[in-house]
């Protein structure tokens, strides 16, 4: 099945360099895949996803492993961000 994974600000690199301006990408997963698989697929550390979001609903560090994706889905990833 196909969702979409979003990767924002230094988590870009973990995306094809052609993806990197979007910082999108298509990714086919097999049914019953998590988010903290597709995480891990990528080679995104999970201590650098601050912010998760599935069809823009935020989850909780402890639904990663839980949470199931449905087909056409969007899985998007922020870092831990600081500012003033």
């Amino acid at each position: 099945m196909k969702i979409t994974l979003k990767l924002f600000a230094s988590l870009a690199i973990h995306l094809p360099v052609e993806a990197r301006s979007r910082h999108r990408m298509d990714l086919e997963v097999e049914a019953g895949t998590t988010v903290a698989e597709v995480i891990r697929s990528q080679g995104v550390p999970l201590g650098q996803c601050a912010i998760v979001l599935v069809d823009g609903v935020w989850l909780a560090a402890a639904e990663l492993a839980t949470r199931v994706l449905a087909e056409g889905e969007v899985l998007a990833i922020w870092p831990p961000v600081a500012g003033g």
